[in-house]
């Protein structure tokens, strides 16, 4: 039987990936780099859920504004999300040959080219941010400063880096806790997460205490996301992910079902996923953002 909340998920993606879609591959159709235009649009048009597009576009209509009013917001969230895939699959990274079902970015076109394509896809994003005439000077400037703080050495990019630094403390034996593994969590996923509901408030002209709220509710969506994904590496298989399981066991990775147990690691999942539909409540539409916030926590890919 379908939930009510599969139900809205499922509206949600018929409305609105069709926009997406639309709007993905027209920034990288030009320069006279071919190869590397080639790799960009390999990983941009390799699927995946659209996640952090879709939850942009939905936090702008939970504020009563249309979803286009937050495009460039979250195409720009989805150029850095999968510079990051591209980049984390690397041999000095993760070292992954399948993604999303599909040899991974470095496979097809080489490492060279897979990390320009990151590059191009990363310096991509605030390019569209800046050619949007719907968004005022000043919202431009917060957008820039937002998806840099989330992507970068205060977000994502500083999380990758305390990852690979965990994975030498777990081979070492050595001791870890679970605010540790948070802090990982909270900016290597959360970060990005987190900037998608701000970004989509930004655009639709949130006052300040709405923007925090929903910047809270998008670091606990972050951290359940995080700790789903730890527990299908778990639980899952490699048909059903689209991608190599079994890998955070094998690089040593600090995980919470390694740190708790799957038992103690669902009961986390439950915990973030409850505080972000807490957070989401007070918004003023906010049925879509917390259907997403359940059924992401209960996702088998």
């Amino acid at each position: 039987m379908t939930s009510h909340f599969e139900s809205v998920v499922k509206a949600d993606i018929e409305r609105l990936i069709p926009l997406i879609e639309s709007a993905l591959l027209p920034p990288v159709s030009g320069g006279e780099a071919p190869k590397l235009r080639e790799a960009m649009r390999y990983s941009l048009e390799a699927g995946g859920k659209r996640v952090r597009p879709l939850l942009c576009l939905l936090t702008a209509e939970s504020l009563g504004k249309p979803a286009q009013s937050a495009l460039s917001c979250a195409i720009a969230m989805e150029y850095v999300h999968t510079y990051s895939l591209i980049h984390d699959d690397l041999p000095a990274m993760d070292d992954d040959d399948l993604r999303r079902g599909k040899p991974t970015n470095h496979k097809v076109y080489g490492e060279g080219q897979a990390i320009l394509a990151g590059d191009g896809l990363l310096t991509e994003a605030f390019g569209i941010l800046a050619g949007d005439a719907a968004l005022s000077a000043a919202q431009k400037v917060e957008t820039f400063q937002i998806l840099a703080d989330a992507a970068g050495c205060r977000g994502m990019v500083g999380g990758q880096s305390l990852d690979l630094e965990g994975e030498v403390l777990c081979r070492s034996g050595k001791p870890y806790d679970r605010s540790h593994l948070q802090l990982i969590h909270r900016l290597k996923t959360g970060a990005l997460l987190r900037a998608s509901l701000e970004l989509g408030a930004i655009a639709a002209g949130a006052a300040q205490d709405t923007r925090s709220a929903l910047r809270e509710a998008g670091a606990a969506l972050g951290l359940a996301f995080q700790i789903q994904d730890d527990i299908l590496d778990t639980t899952s298989t490699s048909d059903v992910m689209g991608k190599r399981v079994r890998k955070d066991e094998e690089k040593c990775k600090i995980t919470y079902p390694k740190l708790l147990g799957l038992d103690g690691a669902r009961k986390a999942l439950r915990e973030a996923t409850e505080r972000a539909i807490f957070l989401l409540q007070p918004i003023p539409n906010p049925a879509s953002l917390i259907a997403w916030a359940n059924i992401l926590s209960m996702r088998t890919n």
